[in-house]
């Protein structure tokens, strides 16, 4: 039997960015790099508010279509240096596009369009997922959908939201009907700053297939997790930044539930990670060989840039 494909499960593309990169856009853009980014970059400790300014500093240096097909790029080449067989990518083309103005969907699309070509010419697997912003509220959710929903590329396979969860998922459910209408698969960021009735609800009153973090449920929430067979994307590096209030990381616990866990990099141009940063952090944390296995063959199994649209 073949070893399992290693994918990164979970990265956007706003926060893979090579640092490189971002440094040289700053300055031909006139532009200076804010303290709290330099500070992540050196792995310092810093607060979600701290990340977002980071995250949306990156994303104000995407202005056309070279810079999208960057983005991959870095991606791309982050993967194939850990040793990786391709990747999940989570985009946010309503805050470029329709927010901030900086480039037309049609330039967002063709960057991506080539970027992803040239990982696949290298031999990745690749996926998009569109994320929306929960804190925005549902009307900024509808938005998007309007946006993507005219011209959806066939690389487009899943939609996503992301940001604080301080609307309830239960209120998304008319988005997530919309999205899944286009033949997307749904996911949500859940349990990463809101508490674990969030995943609970995203899954049973939202309908969400995939989880992303989850690692603030409680026994209750990983046993619906684990009886409904819905997978959960784990990044331990940002997880260790932006979850202050995890003493230990529940990872070893999650796996040993039965929950379908696998690793992502999630923003590992700001958090610096990679896949193999990540296995080895897996391992601090107790698991062994088998359980490490697990998260692998978990990874590859229920990868979207292995499976295309739900329909």
């Amino acid at each position: 039997m073949l070893p399992p494909r290693h994918i990164d499960r979970h990265v956007h593309l706003e926060g893979g960015i090579d640092s490189h990169w971002v440094r040289s856009q700053t300055h031909l853009q006139g532009k200076s790099i804010p303290s709290s980014l330099e500070e992540l970059w050196r792995g310092q400790d810093r607060s979600f508010d701290d990340f977002i300014e980071g995250f949306l500093f990156i994303a104000s240096l995407i202005r056309n279509r070279e810079s999208i097909r960057d983005a991959v790029r870095s991606i791309t080449a982050r993967t194939l240096a850990s040793g990786g067989h391709g990747f999940d990518l989570w985009c946010s083309p309503h805050w470029l596009v329709v927010q901030e103005k900086q480039l037309s969907l049609e330039e967002f699309w063709k960057g991506l369009e080539e970027g992803l070509n040239e990982a696949r010419n290298q031999g990745l697997a690749t996926a998009v997922v569109i994320d929306a912003v929960n804190h925005f509220g549902i009307d900024h959710g509808h938005e998007v959908i309007d946006l993507i929903s005219m011209d959806l590329p066939d690389y487009v396979v899943g939609f996503s939201t992301g940001g604080l969860e301080r609307v309830p998922f239960r209120d998304w459910a008319p988005v997530f009907n919309r999205a899944r209408k286009l033949g997307l698969r749904i996911a949500a960021h859940a349990g990463e700053n809101g508490d674990a009735k969030n995943v609970t609800e995203a899954i049973v009153e939202a309908g969400v297939s995939r989880i992303v973090h989850g690692v603030l449920s409680d026994d209750q929430t990983l046993n619906l997790l684990c009886t409904q067979n819905i997978p959960v994307d784990i990044c331990i590096s940002s997880n260790r930044i932006l979850v202050p209030s995890l003493v230990k990381h529940p990872l070893p616990h999650m796996i040993r539930s039965g929950v379908r866990c696998a690793l992502g990099t999630d923003d590992p141009g700001i958090i610096p990670c990679s896949l193999e940063t990540e296995e080895r952090l897996a391992r601090r944390l107790g698991l062994t060989d088998d359980e490490v296995k697990k998260l692998w063959v978990h990874g590859e199994a229920d990868a979207w840039c292995l499976q295309g649209r739900a329909h």
